[in-house]
């Protein structure tokens, strides 16, 4: 088994098996295109085809903050339509179900659903046909924001974009904090209600009940939570927020949930943020019980050289806006142009268009003209974490932001085009200092390294975010071209 599925920042993800064929959403926040789309015939090898919004006024989240926006969708095939359903936090659409009948898109401009606060929603049919939301009962906004109800559910009319009833409490798990990412299903005689709770921090869990409707009554199983990395001595930690799937060939059930691999002596950094992982359960008394989850990456050296002449690729990434309106393919032919947005890499919306880090040992190069403006290389995390290759003239600053800290070293470069690099590698071996933090990171112009940074500035648990590392370039002031993107990755 291949382990994590969907390495890089794919956090919440949702899983549906339709004609042989599985298929994963996972979150995407503040980022456009949002709700990546994988297929896989397997479990094991994923093509991502497509993405679920990749227009802005699907998700309306032109101004939604960093952390917020697209949060945990739901993916589900029904009556010969796929359903996705999410709740947008930060902007005006609230929760919304799109359809389409290929998964790959396109898919619909979405019917909001009124009458739903909270966040993590789950879409089910009873045997009758009508159509249940379960959800989290957190309130994101207004004079409530912050307060818990639980897990909620209330019968709608998808047509129609109304609850047809009001809100019910559900059960909420075994007391641990944050009862979330509720799906709801049927197996046999029963219906199953699944949770994560316990935060999706160290304290993430998979707790499980039961009962004879979709609304209940549910009881929990006895060996709840039925998974938890919690005090296990694991480099994978934070497991949770599951969705449940029938297994290839007739096999164990399968669990895909997110979780993070850790790094330093205390495993308590994780850099590439939430990955999308799987385990198996085994059936008892008709209650799962699922097998520890274990990290078994894809080995191997990957190495890809990206077509600056097109942004079809559906990986590409750009913050609150589509690529396309981050920069330009037509004003220099064969290169991608980039108009420098104040600010750069600190701005609300940088003129920013990247990829996700996906191994932890890995390499981003990009070959830049900024003899018209400035603009370079960048790791982010958000608009205050993140790294930084600048060139401007004949000089390449690289900077490194830490919340309010920020420093700074520049070297000199001959005019016209620069190779900048940003490199991360794993700590050193053994229990000294140097193996305390996360991975290292060198930014490098020109072949001068720059400057040699532990990432553990840079990882989820520092910068408390919810995503993960993104690199890609960006122009903060005049015009920047760009006529070579690479990434080399490979884990071991």
């Amino acid at each position: 088994m291949i382990n994590p599925i969907l390495p890089g920042f794919h956090p919440d993800p949702s899983v549906v098996l339709v004609d042989g064929v599985y298929y994963i959403v996972t979150s995407t926040f503040e980022y456009l295109p949002g709700l990546p789309i994988f297929r896989s015939h397997d479990l094991v090898t994923w093509e991502q085809i497509g993405n679920v919004a990749t227009r802005p006024e699907q998700l309306g989240i032109e101004q939604a903050a960093s952390g917020m926006g697209v949060w945990a969708p739901t993916l589900r095939h029904h009556d010969g339509l796929f359903h996705l359903i999410v709740i947008v936090t930060g902007g005006p659409r609230g929760c919304v179900v799109f359809t389409a009948s290929d998964p790959a898109g396109p898919w619909d401009d979405g019917t909001p659903i009124a009458g739903i606060e909270g966040i993590d929603p789950d879409l089910a049919w009873d045997d009758e046909g009508n159509a249940y939301v379960t959800y989290s009962g957190f309130v994101t906004a207004g004079p409530d924001a912050g307060m818990h109800h639980g897990i909620q559910q209330v019968r709608v009319d998808l047509a129609a974009g109304t609850a047809v009833e009001e809100p019910r409490p559900l059960w909420s798990g075994t007391g641990r904090q944050f009862p979330e990412a509720p799906h709801v299903f049927r197996r046999g005689e029963h219906w199953y209600l699944l949770i994560a709770e316990g935060g999706t921090e160290r304290g993430h869990a998979v707790s499980i009940a039961r009962g004879p409707s979709i609304s209940g009554p549910f009881e929990g199983a006895p060996a709840n939570p039925i998974l938890t990395a919690a005090g296990y001595d694991s480099r994978i930690q934070c497991v949770g927020h599951a969705d449940l799937v029938a297994g290839p060939d007739g096999g164990d059930d399968v669990l895909v949930l997110l979780g993070v691999r850790t790094l330093g002596r205390t495993k308590a950094f994780s850099p590439l943020g939430r990955e999308t992982f799987t385990t198996t359960v085994t059936w008892h008394d008709g209650w799962p019980r699922a097998r520890p989850v274990r990290a078994h990456p894809r080995t191997g050296a990957v190495r890809e050289s990206f077509d600056l002449t097109s942004l079809d690729d559906p990986g590409w990434l750009a913050i609150g806006r589509a690529p396309e309106e981050a920069g330009s393919l037509t004003a220099t032919p064969g290169r991608l142009t980039l108009h420098g947005v104040t600010g750069g890499m600190r701005a609300f919306r940088p003129a920013f268009i990247g990829r996700r880090q996906r191994h932890l040992t890995s390499t981003f190069t990009a070959t830049i003209d900024a003899s018209q403006g400035s603009g370079g290389l960048a790791l982010r995390y958000d608009e205050h974490f993140h790294l930084s290759l600048e060139a401007h003239g004949t000089t390449v600053t690289a900077t490194a932001r830490v919340a309010d800290l920020e420093q700074s070293w520049s070297t000199e470069i001959a005019a016209g085009e620069v190779e900048l690099r940003i490199e991360t590698s794993l700590p050193a071996p053994g229990n000294g200092p140097a193996g305390d933090g996360a991975d290292r990171i060198r930014l490098i112009a020109a072949g001068v390294c720059l400057a040699d940074l532990d990432g553990r500035y840079w990882s989820a648990e520092t910068a408390a975010s919810f995503t993960g590392r993104v690199t890609g370039v960006f122009a903060s002031e005049g015009t920047v071209t760009v006529s070579h993107f690479g990434y080399h990755g490979e884990d071991s």
